[in-house]
């Protein structure tokens, strides 16, 4: 069924709730896990000059990512399954197209994510990986709301791409 579990990580306590899901559902289901993560190149530069340099950004994005599939690889061990961990550069690419590409490529069977659910203007501002992928992926997703968060109020009023009903948080 699902054997091939896709866990997009970025750190977040969101997507730690979803690899604790991802986790779960390998160890039910004897399924392998793959843990992901995007380290991006995208850089801002609001011509403040500064006191870092981009090469040096672009290093610190490898040595988190590196550190963000080192805990997530811990977090799996500890539950007595093993992962394999991918990361990926992102140059000009976003986090929803490196996920699907990745999905597309291994192949898997199930992606597992977290999402924060935003809405409104935050999800307008920052965009939604999790809803793009979604909508793309070739496979199942299983969107794991991290709860701790507090939730924005919706209004009836609200026009949304996916109506509530229609998106699975665990």
């Amino acid at each position: 069924m699902y054997h091939r579990i896709l866990v997009p990580i970025d750190g977040s306590s969101a997507s730690r709730r979803g690899l604790k899901e991802a986790i779960d559902f390998a160890k039910s289901l004897g399924g392998q896990l793959r843990l992901f993560h995007v380290a991006s190149e995208q850089i801002v530069d609001c011509g403040y000059g500064g006191g870092t340099y981009g090469g040096e950004l672009i290093e610190l994005g490898r040595k988190e990512g590196r550190h963000v599939l080192a805990e997530a690889e811990v977090s799996v061990r500890r539950e007595g399954l093993q992962a394999e961990t991918v990361m990926v550069e992102s140059m000009n690419v976003s986090a929803a197209a490196s996920i699907l590409t990745q999905a597309r490529e291994w192949p898997a069977d199930l992606i597992v994510m977290g999402t924060h659910g935003r809405r409104g203007l935050a999800r307008l501002a920052m965009g939604s990986d999790a809803e793009r992928v979604v909508r793309e992926a070739p496979v199942p997703v299983l969107l794991v709301r991290d709860f701790s968060l507090p939730r924005p109020h919706v209004s009836h009023e609200t026009t949304a791409s996916a109506p509530e009903d229609q998106v699975l948080y665990v």
